[in-house]
C-alpha cells in the first residue's frame, strides 16, 4: 500500500514531532533554517511558484485519471490526451487564482496575473511526455504481468491507482459517510480486449497508470514509520511492470536551486517504503520535472544500506527533538546565526550585536526599520511568559488517546490537589506515553508547561517533562513547586507581526477547518500566535507583516515545547497600533 495509518491510531493529523522528507532536506541544508521554518513556524511570503507546484501536480493527476477511448495507434492516443490539456490547464489556473487570492502575505513584485495558461499547458505536456515513456514500455512488454487480471475485471493492488471509474480509497473510511454509495464522476470507463488479444495502446495507458495521491481523497495519504517518528507522502508510485519505482513530481526544471535536495528526499522515501512494507526495497527512484519533461533517475539504496539509513535518520530526528524550547530569542547574536549561504536561508541568517548592529539578508531588511515596542502595563515582554513549572498532586481520570485541538491523538489525565484539579495532556502524540503508568498515585511533575484550552487550565507534558513518585522524590533537588491556583494561563502581549499565514482544509471526517498563524515579535523574542475557526475575524485577516498588535487575554499554549499563543474570540481583545 502506498498509504498507511498512523501508529497510534486516531485522526491523521500532522505533528512536528515526526521527521518528514521536506523537514529532513531542509535540516540537511541548514539546521537553523529548519528550526525557524518547521519548529518556530517563521516563513517568508508565498510566491506564485509555490501554488503552481500544487495545482500542476493535481492537474497532471487529473489527466492520468482519464480513460482513453479505443484507439488504433499511439498517435491517436496522443491526440486524445493532448486535446484534454487546455481544459485541465484552464481549471488549474482558476484553482490557483482562488488559492492566491486567499494568501495573506505575498511579495510585492509577484502577481498571479503574470502566470500564463500557456506555461501550464507546456508543463502538463511535459508531464504527459514522461508518462508516454511508461506507456511505450508497457506496450512493448505486452501490458506487463497484470494485463490478464485487468482484462478479467480483477485489480492487482490492494490500493488501486486512482481513475475516474474507481471508488477512491480513504485511509480512514469509517470517518467518511457513504463512500461506496456516492456517484463518483466518470465520463468514461476503461476498454479491455479479449484475454488472448494483442495489447492495444489504450490498454497500455490503463496498465501503465501509476498510483498517485488521489485528489478526491481529503484525508492525508501518508506512510508512517511503525515506531511513529517518521512519515512521508509519496507523489507517485510506478508498479505496472511488477517492480516498484517511486517518483517525486517537480513543477520546475532540474536546474532549480533546490534540485540538489531531491536525491536525499527520494532516499528517505525509499527507506520509509522498506520500513513499512515488510523489508521490501524499491527498484528505482526518479524525479519528474514538468518544465521541459525531464526524468532524473537515481540509484535506490540497497537492502544492506537500510540499517545505516535508519540510524542516520533517527539521529537527525533526535537532534531535531533536542532543539531549543521555550520562548525563542530573536534576533540572535552573530555567532548563533547561519551564514545565509544555503538555498532557502533567510530568517536563520538574521542577527544583531549587543550594540544594535544588524546583519540581515536584503529581502528581510524591512525588519530593521520597525520601531522599538513601548512595553507598559498591562503588557509584558514575551520573555517574561511563565514557562516550565513543577507541580504536585494525585494523578487520576486517565483518558485518551483522544483528538486535541490539532486533531492529533494524545493521552490525558487529571491532576488533583485538594479541591483543585487541572487537566494534564501530551503536547503532541507520543510526547509523554508513560502518563497512564502512574494513575491513582501522588506524583510530582517537573518541567510541565502551563496553558489553557476553552477556558480550562491545562498542563502540557512532553519529552522534557519528568514525573516522580512523591514518595521517592528527592525534595532537596526539586525546583520550587507552583500552586495550581497560581498558574498563569493567559497573558497580555504586544509586538509587531513579522509573518502571517492562513490555512484551511477538510478534516478526516469531511468537516472544514480553518487556522490563521502569525508570528509576533516584541523586539527581543518571538512567538507563534494562532486562531481557529470562529476566532479568525476580519481584523486578523487584514494584518500584514510590520503591523503593530497588542493583545490582552491571549491563551498560553505550547507546540513542540515552544510558546504558542492562542486567540479566543470570546476572551482575547486585539488592537493594532502604529509607532513612529
Amino acid at each position: 500500500m502506498p498509504v498507511g495509518l498512523p501508529p497510534r491510531g486516531g485522526p491523521l493529523g500532522r505533528t512536528r514531532g515526526r521527521i518528514s522528507a521536506s523537514s529532513l532536506t531542509t535540516y540537511l541544508r541548514c539546521p537553523k533554517q529548519w528550526l525557524f521554518a518547521y519548529q518556530i513556524g517563521l516563513q517568508g511570503p508565498t510566491r506564485p511558484s509555490q501554488i503552481l507546484g500544487i495545482v500542476l501536480e493535481d492537474a497532471l493527476c487529473e489527466l492520468l485519471m482519464m480513460h482513453p477511448p479505443k484507439v488504433s495507434s499511439f498517435e491517436e492516443l496522443n491526440t486524445w490526451a493532448s486535446g484534454n490539456v487546455a481544459d485541465v490547464a484552464q481549471r488549474a489556473l482558476a484553482t490557483g487564482e482562488t488559492m492566491w487570492d486567499e494568501v495573506l502575505w505575498k511579495t510585492s513584485e509577484d502577481a498571479w496575473d503574470e502566470v500564463d495558461v500557456a506555461s501550464l499547458e507546456e508543463r502538463l505536456a511535459g508531464g504527459l511526455s514522461l508518462f508516454y515513456e511508461e506507456v511505450h514500455a508497457c506496450f512493448n512488454q505486452n501490458g506487463g504481468p497484470y494485463l490478464h487480471q485487468r482484462r478479467t475485471g480483477q485489480q492487482p493492488f490492494v490500493v488501486p491507482e486512482p481513475a475516474q471509474s474507481t471508488v477512491p480509497v480513504f485511509p480512514l473510511p469509517d470517518k467518511v459517510r457513504d463512500v461506496e454509495k456516492r456517484a463518483w464522476a466518470a465520463s468514461s470507463s476503461p476498454s479491455w480486449s479479449a484475454p488472448e488479444a494483442p495489447i492495444t495502446w489504450h490498454e497500455a495507458w490503463e496498465c501503465a497508470r501509476p498510483w498517485f495521491k488521489d485528489p478526491r481523497v481529503h484525508q492525508p495519504q501518508r506512510l508512517y514509520h511503525p515506531d511513529g517518528w517518521a512519515s512521508g507522502e509519496l507523489d507517485m508510485v510506478l508498479r505496472w511492470d511488477g517492480q516498484v519505482r517511486i517518483v517525486d513530481i517537480k513543477s520546475g526544471s532540474p536546474g532549480s536551486a533546490f534540485a540538489s535536495s531531491l536525491e536525499h528526499q527520494l532516499r528517505f522515501y525509499a527507506w520509509l517504503w522498506h520500513e513499512t512494507h515488510d523489508g521490501q526495497t524499491v527498484n528505482g527512484m526518479e524525479g519528474w520535472y514538468l518544465n521541459g519533461g525531464h526524468r532524473v533517475p537515481y540509484a535506490p539504496p540497497a537492502k544492506n544500506e537500510m540499517a545505516g539509513l535508519t540510524s542516520t535518520f533517527h539521529e537527525h530526528h533526535r537532534a531535531m527533538q533536542r532543539a531549543e524550547k521555550g520562548v525563542k530569542s530573536f534576533p540572535v547574536a552573530p555567532s548563533e546565526a547561519c551564514q545565509g549561504e544555503a538555498t532557502g536561508c533567510g530568517w536563520c541568517a538574521v542577527s544583531r550585536t549587543a550594540a544594535g548592529e544588524w546583519s540581515v539578508p536584503e529581502h528581510l531588511s524591512w525588519i530593521t526599520t520597525l520601531p522599538e515596542v513601548s512595553m507598559k502595563t498591562p503588557y509584558a515582554p514575551l520573555g517574561d511568559v511563565q514557562g516550565r513549572v513543577a507541580v504536585r498532586g494525585r494523578l487520576t481520570g486517565a483518558w485518551g488517546p483522544m483528538p486535541n485541538h490539532f486533531a492529533e491523538p494524545v493521552l490525558g489525565a487529571v491532576l488533583v490537589v485538594g479541591q483543585q484539579h487541572i487537566i494534564v495532556e501530551e503536547s503532541e502524540p507520543g510526547a509523554f506515553s508513560q502518563l497512564h503508568d502512574h494513575m491513582e498515585q501522588e506524583i510530582v511533575l517537573v518541567d510541565a508547561l502551563p496553558g489553557v484550552w476553552r477556558d480550562q487550565p491545562r498542563l502540557y507534558v512532553d519529552a522534557t517533562t519528568v514525573l516522580h513518585s512523591h514518595a521517592d522524590v528527592d525534595k532537596a533537588t526539586l525546583p520550587e513547586l507552583t500552586r495550581l491556583g497560581l498558574l498563569r494561563t493567559r497573558t497580555n502581549v504586544k509586538g509587531h507581526v513579522i509573518g502571517i499565514r492562513r490555512r484551511s482544509g477538510t478534516r478526516v471526517d469531511g468537516k472544514p477547518w480553518g487556522m490563521l498563524t502569525l508570528m509576533l515579535w516584541d523586539g527581543h523574542h518571538l512567538a507563534e500566535v494562532v486562531a481557529f475557526g470562529a476566532s479568525i475575524n476580519q481584523r486578523l485577516l487584514s494584518l500584514r507583516p510590520g503591523d503593530g498588535v497588542a493583545m490582552t487575554g491571549v491563551e498560553l499554549g505550547w507546540r513542540s515545547g515552544l510558546l504558542q499563543l492562542r486567540i479566543d474570540n470570546r476572551k482575547t481583545r486585539l488592537e493594532t497600533f502604529t509607532q513612529h
